[in-house]
């Protein structure tokens, strides 16, 4: 068995160990607009192949290496893990409706047409007309972001009309994270509530559910910038809820095979889609979610491919939270320097210390923090009282404020 593995960036560079551990093979496609600034591991591959645009020749390259199945390990793979599947005739979600899977407008309608909850959404590349929506709603904040980006990369949250006809120019003026240029702009609703992300795989249209998670953000700038999240037992408040709207959420865009990370907002009337993608959840730390929950999403999707049997056997089972995990992404408050190793010890020594992420070489210079793209890092944290990792995350909080930066 040998799996195409699309865009293997972000988290998508700790599939080939898992599928190699299950006994699967494994080649590498680069679709045309990756982005190349995640973490990436071409040692891992003696098959790179790099598609210019022609699914036909692709998939026969594929289909010469004896490709048997196509995942989309990253957003900007999505789309490319459709066709490819497709051209292949072999397991996938198809083409039918293959685009609300990516572009998150067509997504909204989509999961709307299928009797859900979604938020009041408009697109136009017209700045009057997303303004004359956004004012004859008269409902503010509202949200303006890229329909196919992801993250929060230009997710801006906007309070007046002279506020939305800036943010709409910013982004028709910017391109997005994969270096495309944004030819329209989506705004949205602002939900008020508190806000989930689920992370699930799925085979043949059953949906095992990962990991459920509660975010937590701060505003700066007028964007919503990741705080922290924590890691939820399946019995805390809201949890369930959040499950069964994303099982449907699932059903509704389609996504029946493959790696899920679907972002929910619990208001006071119930849950609402904020976007959904099919690939796997960034920030994936294995040996961390194992320890918590006896298993990670993406060794779950290197199962599901391995062997698709056992799978769905045991696909229903809920997971059950052996230790609390917080993951806390750094937010510097003024430009800085990456530490050097001696520089994180007082973060390492936290007592609920589990692991750090550095995005970016020691000695680095980088501007303060506004977005994910600013993140010098993520600090995970984990412990079975929930009151030391809340001690320990303010903690972490006053070194960022005393000078963890200042190099």
């Amino acid at each position: 068995m040998t799996c195409a593995i699309v865009d293997a960036y972000g988290a998508g560079r700790l599939l080939p160990a898992a599928l190699r551990q299950r006994g699967v093979g494994f080649v590498h496609v680069r679709s045309q607009f990756p982005d190349t600034r995640l973490a990436y591991r071409p040692e891992d591959f003696t098959e790179d192949i790099e598609h210019t645009g022609d699914v036909t020749a692709t998939a026969a390259r594929l289909r010469s290496l004896g490709v048997t199945v196509v995942v989309a390990a990253a957003e900007s793979g999505v789309l490319l893990a459709d066709e490819l599947s497709a051209a292949l005739g072999v397991t996938g979600n198809g083409l039918t409706g293959s685009i609300a899977r990516r572009d998150k407008f067509a997504m909204q309608d989509a999961v709307r047409a299928a009797g859900l909850a979604t938020a009041a959404n408009f697109q136009s590349a017209s700045v009057d007309e997303v303004v004359a929506w956004a004012t004859r709603r008269d409902d503010w904040p509202v949200v303006l972001k890229p329909v196919l980006s992801a993250g929060t990369d230009n997710v801006i949250i906007c309070h007046s009309a002279a506020e939305v006809a800036a943010a709409h120019e910013r982004i028709m003026t910017s391109v997005d994270r994969y270096g495309k240029s944004n030819d329209v702009v989506l705004a949205q609703q602002f939900l008020h509530g508190a806000e989930h992300y689920v992370n699930t795989v799925s085979r043949d249209g059953v949906h095992r559910v990962v990991e459920v998670w509660r975010y937590h953000k701060r505003v700066i700038d007028g964007r919503a910038v990741y705080d922290y999240e924590d890691l939820l037992a399946l019995e805390d408040s809201g949890a369930q809820e959040v499950v069964g709207y994303v099982r449907s959420v699932l059903d509704a865009l389609g996504i029946r095979n493959g790696a899920g990370h679907t972002e929910i907002m619990l208001t006071a009337a119930g849950p609402y889609l904020i976007e959904s993608g099919a690939r796997l959840g960034g920030g994936q730390m294995p040996e961390l979610l194992t320890r918590c929950v006896g298993s990670d999403q993406v060794d779950t999707l290197a199962f599901s491919v391995a062997d698709p049997s056992s799978f769905l056997a045991e696909a229903e089972a809920p997971y059950q939270l052996k230790s609390r995990l917080r993951c806390v992404n750094l937010i510097s408050p003024a430009d800085g320097v990456i530490p050097d190793e001696d520089g994180w010890q007082q973060v390492r020594d936290l007592p609920s210390f589990g692991a750090l992420v550095v995005n970016l070489p020691a000695g680095t210079r980088f501007s303060r923090t506004i977005d994910m793209a600013t993140c010098p890092g993520t600090v995970y944290l984990t412990h079975d009282e929930p009151a030391v990792l809340e001690a320990d995350y303010q903690a972490l909080r006053a070194l960022e404020e005393a000078g963890l930066y200042h190099g």
